[in-house]
């Protein structure tokens, strides 16, 4: 037992210990105890975590998100009690569905107001932010939330908030305290850390990996689909050894990472559902959504295996898929376990099902390839002409981020990845999350090139003036290519696709157009000194990126908005 501290300083204490690194952060009234701490450790030389001021709670969050899809380790945000609580919005949401560890602190409103105890309301807003529950803000999406009450037990409850946010399904947590209780003294616990582990990864039962693997090896179409498989980077190659024994078809759906390698012979794509017909086995494996019903199923005698740290879904209230097996267990353990039961070589049936999945990639690739090349031909910008100038520019060590939203299968298809950790989206879909989440993902690989490509409606969402304030302060310089095609494509779609031929698509009028009227750079330069460009021709497209990159190499964040093809005639601009 130490002397006496102060519960926000057992707090920061704590986090330190547990090897979190950074506070993203825009403090509030509720933190001095916390502010003084970090202050009394700069006084003592003490330099860490390090503290990065975000002006907007959504760009915090999102930052600190990328940096654990990177790492695999949380770090803290702290936000200004329910207000900033408020301001993470659709931020907690991506963070819950992508599944990444943070950890979230926020204060309460002081429970004192005569100046009873050190820490006692002294302001009217004391009073307006006091709220019946603040936790219901977020307790639809964080894993565990609870109220420090006492400094007595502060780093317990920091030492348990991170052992749950790191146990699978990892996810945010969310922790509070009032500004008495922060003030208030105890003693450090000097606790064991080795006794606040997450839980270990759980391998699958050998039965269950017996039956999984006998069906692979003896099926004629095998399928596999993925979406967040290569999180562990180890497990991209064993998923390419389990393929190529098998002679196995690997389909990365709506791909968070870089799963496969997107030009082997046996990925199958992105899209499940024009194999599903012929699939007799399908393991889908690190996937939420394998495939969607509506769409098309698998065929009733194919064999469905599903492999997930979380099988159910079980915070999702409506969700199903009509499997023969779910196995709770972690991918790259069950790879590992399938992998030992892998032939040394390929059998010839496995040979033969690895040269047809080869000529299908090969036609497939083909028709994304002549796409691109006439679009070049025709000189036109298109997510397409951009993606594939991106793809001559940019090495294999580069880091990509793909929030295009509606685009983003084209910037996948003609923007390939190979190297594991080169490939982040968001499995979320709160739109925006790039914008801090590129940041996050620049701190945590700061030596790789960071280059994120976003739709404009996704640029609004991103809190851009946040953003690119972040970027210059801490000298996380980034590539942000913006697709603007004057509006919400998803938006459009969805309507073309349950009113096909109904008033909006006899009048072009959707209200979803942003027109094609704002600098997006020029947002990025007012905030954060970013060099921009805007692309109308596509003999400017090529010079732009090259000097965009430059930009980035030589430190100072870059937006290159290319003008492609309005989605809209913009007729609602006019009606309102």
């Amino acid at each position: 037992m130490g002397s006496e501290r102060s519960a926000g300083r057992l707090i920061v204490d704590a986090l330190r210990n547990a090897g979190v690194t950074h506070f993203f952060a825009n403090f509030g009234s509720d933190h001095p105890a916390i502010i003084e701490a970090l202050a009394a450790d700069r006084e003592e030389g003490i330099d860490t975590p390090a503290v990065i001021l975000c002006p907007h709670e959504y760009s915090a969050l999102s930052a600190a998100h990328g940096y654990a899809a990177v790492t695999g380790k949380p770090q803290a945000v702290f936000v200004h009690t329910d207000v900033g609580t408020a301001n993470l919005g659709g931020a907690v949401h991506n963070a819950a569905r992508s599944r990444v560890p943070v950890f979230v602190f926020a204060g309460l409103t002081p429970y004192t107001l005569e100046g009873e105890l050190p820490g006692s309301r002294n302001s009217f807003v004391n009073h307006l932010q006091d709220v019946p529950d603040q936790h219901g803000i977020v307790r639809p999406y964080v894993k565990w939330s609870y109220d420090i009450r006492t400094a007595a037990n502060a780093p317990q409850i920091v030492y348990r908030a991170l052992q749950l946010a790191r146990s699978a399904p990892a996810g945010p947590v969310y922790v509070t305290a009032a500004r008495e209780v922060l003030e208030e003294q105890a003693p450090d616990p000097a606790l064991a850390l080795g006794q606040w582990r997450p839980i270990d990864p759980s391998p699958a039962s050998e039965p269950a990996v017996e039956e999984l693997f006998t069906a692979l090896a003896t099926a004629a179409h095998p399928l596999i689909i993925t979406t967040y498989l290569g999180r562990s980077q180890d497990s991209v190659p064993a998923l390419v050894m389990l393929a190529e024994r098998l002679g196995v078809t690997v389909v990365e759906h709506n791909a968070e990472v870089m799963n496969f390698p997107r030009e082997h012979p046996l990925h199958g794509g992105d899209d499940p559902h024009r194999l599903l017909a012929d699939a007799d086995v399908i393991l889908a494996i690190d996937t939420d959504v394998p495939w969607v019903d509506s769409i098309r199923r698998p065929r009733e005698d194919a064999a469905v295996f599903v492999v997930n740290e979380d099988p159910l879904q079980e915070s999702l209230p409506l969700w199903y898929v009509a499997a023969d097996r779910f196995i709770r267990a972690d991918s790259r353990l069950v790879l590992q376990q399938l992998g030992e039961r892998c032939p040394a070589e390929p059998d010839p049936a496995a040979i033969g099902r690895i040269a047809q999945a080869a000529e299908d990639a090969a036609s497939l690739r083909r028709t994304w390839s002549a796409q691109a090349d006439a679009d070049a031909r025709g000189r036109r910008l298109t997510p397409a002409s951009v993606a594939a100038a991106l793809h001559r520019l940019l090495d294999e060590d580069a880091i990509v981020i793909n929030e295009a939203i509606s685009e983003a299968p084209t910037v996948w298809k003609h923007l390939p990845r190979s190297r594991p950790g080169s490939q982040y989206g968001n499995r979320g879909t709160s739109l925006g999350w790039s914008g801090g989440g590129a940041l996050g993902i620049k701190l945590a690989a700061p030596d790789r090139t960071v280059v994120s490509i976003v739709g404009d409606g996704t640029f609004f969402f991103s809190a851009p003036s946040s953003t690119y304030w972040i970027a210059r302060r801490y000298g996380l310089p980034v590539l942000t290519v913006v697709l603007d095609n004057g509006g919400w494509n998803a938006t459009k779609r969805n309507v073309e696709r349950l009113h096909p031929e109904g008033a909006a698509v006899r009048a072009d009028r959707y209200w979803v157009n942003l027109e094609q009227s704002t600098d997006f750079g020029g947002i990025a330069s007012a905030a954060g000194q970013a060099w921009s460009a805007i692309v109308t021709h596509f003999h400017e497209l090529d010079a732009a990126l090259r000097e965009g990159l430059a930009q980035v190499t030589a430190g100072t964040p870059a937006v290159v908005t290319v003008r492609v093809s309005a989605i809209t005639a913009q007729n609602d601009a006019a009606t309102l």
